[in-house]
């Protein structure tokens, strides 16, 4: 059994249909207000499945509570402050690794309605910045990983639209 954290925007879409694969348990945490989400997002946050957690503070799983956490659009929208806090702890409740996707620099900056959603504008880096800063907190690329999903992309063709990062869990 698989146990999936997913971090992010848009968490309720991704945690319902990781809920219907097989041999996999999935959670979500929803790090922005729910107020204008649909019926289904509520109904998941309501079951406890998503939670609506700032995720600037320690999440509120034990270490190693999940097998993988999946981090997409959160990181951009983080201060400095807070970069330094939340990748590691999030390195801290996965046992076998994490998978963080973020924006490319040369990539529209956030919309007017995003930022006041958001609270500040996405902060787009780059590839090298990125893993410069994972190596300074103490994450590890996770090279076979990353391999892998290069090999698959490229055998069905597929052009990310984002930064994509695979990090060992903390030991």
């Amino acid at each position: 059994m698989h146990k999936v954290l997913r971090v992010g925007l848009d968490t309720r879409t991704v945690v319902s249909k990781l809920l219907s694969e097989e041999e996999t348990e999935a959670w979500g945490v929803e790090p922005y207000d729910v107020e204008d989400a649909g019926r289904s997002c509520k109904s998941l946050v309501r079951k406890g499945i998503v939670r609506v957690v700032d995720i600037k503070y320690p999440l509120p799983y034990m270490p190693k509570s999940f097998s993988l956490v999946l981090v997409s659009d959160a990181l951009d929208y983080l201060s400095e402050r807070y970069l330094n806090r939340t990748p590691p702890d999030l390195a801290r409740v996965s046992a076998d690794g994490l998978v963080v996707c973020t924006g490319y620099p040369r990539k529209q900056r956030a919309k007017a309605a995003e930022v006041s959603k958001f609270g500040r504008a996405a902060k787009l880096r780059s590839t090298s910045w990125w893993s410069k800063f994972f190596g300074q907190i103490s994450l590890e690329e996770n090279d076979d990983a990353a391999k892998k999903l290069n090999e698959a992309a490229t055998m069905m063709s597929y052009v990310s639209n984002c930064q994509v990062f695979h990090l060992r869990s903390f030991n």
